[in-house]
């Protein structure tokens, strides 16, 4: 699977709190995060998911991804 191309430009506690709240809505400041780390939640990558009532929320493949990512996995 691809890495997250943004991924290694979040600040510490931004990839903290998405390995603890994995698959929930990211909060505006860590969304504001990932798009100022160059994620363009408005394209099509695999790691974009949907926006909804609650918010923005990454794809299925991206919250495996985060899930291996924070058990010391290889993605």
């Amino acid at each position: 699977m691809e890495s997250i191309e943004w991924w290694a430009s979040l600040e510490p506690e931004t990839k903290d709190w998405l390995i603890a709240h994995n698959g929930e809505a990211l909060p505006e400041r860590v969304l504001a995060e990932v798009v100022a780390a160059g994620g363009d939640v408005t394209s099509n990558a695999w790691w974009v998911g949907e926006q909804g009532r609650d918010g923005f929320f990454l794809s299925d493949e991206a919250v495996d991804w985060i899930e291996a990512v924070g058990n010391a996995e290889a993605p």
